[in-house]
């Protein structure tokens, strides 16, 4: 398959002298330039956030090297380190801590997904890998970010671990997304099938990443607290690279480090909101009545300390900082956005037109019904760090070309046997809602890519649009609307110009949600 974005030049890492003819988006209108710059904004936010460095920002040894500061708490290290992990960049986090704590590390295990040690080996990735014959144990599973019988024996290894530790012993947990499937260990009777069958019905129903943790923690052993509760009364140190909308700590990887303040009624709500509770097998019966006279997790979480070392507001940030050495006025809306897909698609949509028209004032209608839809949107997306007034204060003072950039992670209501992943289905959408009104003398591009590389269960980031993609798409005889209603997106833009709009990363060994970046340039 053709992937021009993979082969295009990147101007960020050209030589660093001095530009002579202003800024390079002064000079680069085409679609295909403007996709070019778009990927190299991707990327700065994906390089932001990649676990060694920022895990070596976090840890530091004393000269004497006997003792280790994570951030203002000291610990004392006498040989007696443990480290488990599981999660999405979780390999790279754990070669970093080996590098760093070799000396002191007397066992480890972590699990990560399927084929993740081949693809960085072969991505050339070698500060990803550990070192031969290393201390820590690798188990791969949850193929397509699905738990597996894999991702289970390594969960309870992980288990057997914690819970022999003494309090001499200090344990070093690496968190990452995808955590909560490379981690499943169901309480009895339920089995690994009937949780697996749970949680895909949630989320073909639409549920969010927060309700499908709270599920998962209330019938998991390790999650919700369960592993700091194994691990009592060693120390205990988590080290979180975040993929949830606001960082919170009992929802990343569904808080294995974290006490749950989740009940049962708060369960059975989630249940009963997306019509499952009739249909739940006898065993998650038997496990949720008896967590009311039993309360899963651990009475208190006083040895761990929980920090996050990575976020999407870190990526967000970069990218902002690369676009506007790119020329661009650039700023950050929101580090939340959440909700349908195609609710999103239209508030982007919205967001594309009115943004158009304040930056070009003299040339188009300024579109107050619009204008009016969107802060309404808005409201109902319920953003909590939206700074959409702001955005548009800032788009009609831009003398130039604007980039808007946001991340979060919207959600797919399965109704289709298709293809795709939320990227790929969020930047169609886009594309449909930009083509819906001529948005006057301005080329708008939307990105969207998961930064973990992987779009659901295929091998590209999410793609990117351009308001002409409708009409584009009609020449080439692709339906949008039979995609849409397939949930087939990944074939389409595999079809759409030789599938030139998918971003190919690979594997990025880095999880923090997605980015979403929206260029406005005038022609």
């Amino acid at each position: 398959m053709a992937a021009a974005l993979q082969v295009l030049p990147c101007l960020l890492r050209a030589p660093s002298r001095p530009l002579l003819w202003g800024p390079p988006v002064a000079r680069m209108t085409s679609g295909m330039a403007l996709a070019e710059q778009a990927r190299q904004l991707f990327d700065s936010a994906v390089g932001a956030v990649q676990p060694g460095p920022m895990l070596q920002r976090t840890l530091s040894l004393d000269p004497s090297g006997r003792q280790l500061k994570v951030r203002d708490r000291t610990f004392q290290l006498r040989e007696n380190l443990y480290l488990v992990g599981f999660g999405k960049a979780v390999l790279g986090m754990a070669a970093a801590a080996e590098e760093l704590l070799a000396q002191h590390l007397v066992q480890g295990v972590i699990s990560v997904p399927k084929g993740i040690q081949a693809a960085m080996e072969h991505a050339g990735k070698q500060e990803m890998l550990l070192k031969p014959h290393s201390r820590i144990q690798v188990f791969e599973g949850a193929e397509d970010n699905l738990p597996d019988r894999d991702a289970l024996r390594a969960a309870l290894t992980i288990q057997q671990l914690a819970e022999g530790l003494t309090a001499d012993d200090l344990l070093l947990v690496l968190i990452s997304g995808g955590g909560s499937a490379l981690l499943p260990a169901p309480i009895p009777p339920v089995t690994l099938e009937e949780k697996q069958m749970l949680t895909k019905l949630l989320a073909a129903r639409g549920a969010t990443i927060q309700e499908l943790n709270t599920i998962r923690k209330a019938l998991s052993q390790l999650k919700g607290g369960g592993l700091a509760q194994a691990a009592y009364p060693a120390q205990v140190i988590s080290l979180i690279l975040s993929d949830v909308i606001g960082d919170p700590l009992e929802v990343i990887a569904s808080g294995p480090t974290v006490a749950s303040a989740h009940s049962v009624q708060d369960c059975l709500h989630i249940l009963n909101h997306y019509g499952l509770r009739a249909a739940l097998p006898r065993s998650v019966k038997t496990v949720l009545s008896r967590a009311d006279s039993d309360p899963h997790g651990p009475h208190t979480c006083g040895h761990v300390l929980n920090v996050i070392i990575g976020s999407n507001s870190l990526a967000l940030a970069e990218a902002q900082r690369q676009a506007e050495v790119l020329g661009y006025h650039a700023m950050v809306l929101s580090t939340a956005m959440q909700g349908d897909v195609k609710r999103v698609a239209r508030f982007y949509g919205l967001l594309a037109r009115v943004a158009a028209a304040h930056l070009t004032p003299s040339l188009a209608e300024h579109p107050l019904e619009e204008e009016a839809e969107l802060h309404q949107l808005a409201a109902e997306l319920q953003l909590p760090d939206l700074q959409l007034e702001e955005a548009l204060e800032a788009v009609a003072k831009a003398k130039g070309p604007v980039c808007l950039l946001a991340g979060g992670e919207p959600t797919v209501q399965l109704q289709g046997s298709g293809k795709g992943g939320r990227n790929q289905e969020l930047a169609l959408h886009v594309g449909v809602e930009l083509g819906r009104q001529p948005l006057g003398p301005i080329d708008v591009l939307f990105l969207s890519g998961g930064t973990d590389g992987q779009d659901g269960p295929t091998k590209v980031a999410g793609a990117w649009v351009m308001s002409d993609l409708v009409s584009q798409a009609s020449a080439d005889s692709l339906d949008i609307a039979i995609s849409l209603a397939n949930n087939d997106s990944y074939t389409f833009f595999c079809r759409f110009r030789g599938g030139t709009h998918l971003l190919h990363t690979g594997l990025t060994g880095t999880n923090v949600m997605d980015v979403h970046l929206l260029i406005l340039h005038p022609q």
